[in-house]
């Protein structure tokens, strides 16, 4: 396991709840009277003309004004105490399945490292999680009905909402299974109608709602925006949220701190050049071997250009592509990701990490402890993404014991 202790986690989760509740800020701020806007602390573009800003969510109070109730804040280690935050994810965040299922094998397999430590524990995810969605209904119901939207067996995350349907107790439904009724969101079943309160989905945007998105979309459910525009349904995270997990926007948290809170941040961002402006790109040009260049609204670890890993050949190819539309790209240094030890092939060796704490919002914010260590499997890889080879461990955080 990657081990934390307390004090290193208390300086990760105060940092984490300050970077949420900014960001949770920003959003309701955005779509209501855009004041960071006004006071020339965001540029207007970065917003308004963001493919995941939704204009349609302009004015809609959301349940305890929570855009993003599930998030992950990707961590990196360079030093003992040095955390950098490297991406935000809020629109639908992915992973804690292993985060629970990594720490159910450990205490099977290995129950004897278990003996005489204090672990904080991270089986009442489900739970905290289930809490924070009944606390955003709408309906002011003792009973809400909260539901899981997925995209169907196809989706690469498919088992993590099995996994979670059924850890919570709650239905795991397809947009067919929902449909829209007397200006409610209804569920079908077999002892018919239920109206649902709350949806938590991990489907994206787009797909949400045909009427009113991709007209061709068979994911989600006709009608439903005008639902939650008159507060009858709560959606979980809200639509929208996507403009705050740019990762162009990432480069304006720490003012969104200090902007909203009033404070500095606790947990630094990485150098971030914008490649938009043409003297941060001429300079990401001219050190393109040293640095990492990715796309504002790419994930998974896919569209990127490490360059340190890259040939001259692959740079210019980077380069005429970067050119071709400047607002798409950030670029950051190559840092010294901290290594953890993994059984690799029966031999224990340093593998890079980094870290996702999750964050719950709804009447309050907290962080799971330990969250998700990811791991670049490969030597001297420094790419942790699942879908790119990567693996996980379990993340112990170690209570303090009184003497």
């Amino acid at each position: 396991p990657r081990i934390l202790d307390r004090s290193e986690w208390d300086l990760v989760e105060r940092g984490c709840l300050q970077r949420v509740r900014a960001i949770n800020i920003f959003l309701y701020d955005i779509y209501h009277d855009q004041e960071i806007i006004k006071a020339g602390l965001v540029p207007p573009e970065l917003v308004l003309l963001n493919s995941a800003f939704r204009p349609e969510m302009l004015g809609i109070e959301p349940p305890n004004n929570v855009y993003a109730h599930i998030a992950g804040i990707d961590l990196i280690r360079t030093g003992e105490r040095d955390f950098f935050v490297l991406e935000d994810n809020v629109r639908t965040p992915s992973g804690v399945s292993y985060v629970l299922e990594n720490r159910e094998i450990m205490m099977r397999l290995f129950p004897d490292a278990f003996a005489g430590q204090s672990i904080s524990p991270v089986g009442n995810y489900p739970e905290r999680l289930l809490e924070n969605l009944r606390a955003v209904s709408p309906s002011g119901a003792e009973d809400p009905v909260v539901v899981l939207l997925t995209p169907g067996r196809y989706n690469s995350a498919y088992f993590e909402h099995v996994f979670l349907a059924e850890q919570m107790g709650i239905e795991l439904v397809e947009g067919g299974d929902l449909f829209v009724r007397d200006g409610f969101v209804w569920m079908r079943t077999t002892e018919g109608p239920v109206k649902v309160d709350v949806i938590y989905r991990r489907v994206d945007d787009g797909y949400m709602d045909p009427l009113a998105f991709q007209p061709d979309s068979t994911l989600g459910v006709p009608g439903l925006l005008g639902v939650i525009r008159t507060g009858r349904v709560a959606l979980a995270n809200a639509l929208g949220t996507g403009v705050a997990d740019d990762k162009a926007m990432y480069v304006y948290v720490p003012r969104m701190i200090e902007f909203y809170l009033g404070e500095h941040a606790i947990l630094n961002n990485v150098h971030t050049y914008m490649l938009r402006d043409p003297k941060q790109r001429q300079h990401v040009f001219d050190n393109l071997h040293n640095l990492v260049v990715k796309e504002v609204q790419g994930s998974g670890g896919y569209g990127m250009l490490i360059g340190p890993a890259s040939t001259a050949e692959e740079r210019e190819a980077y380069k005429r592509r970067v050119m071709r539309n400047p607002e798409n790209f950030i670029a950051q240094p190559t840092l010294a990701l901290s290594t953890a030890p993994t059984l690799i092939d029966g031999e224990i060796v340093p593998r890079h990490v980094d870290l996702r704490p999750f964050v719950l919002s709804g009447k309050e914010t907290s962080v799971i402890p330990g969250g998700l260590t990811r791991v670049a499997l490969r030597k001297g890889s420094l790419v942790v993404n699942s879908s790119q080879g990567g693996g996980t461990k379990d993340t112990w955080v170690l209570e303090r014991v009184p003497c």
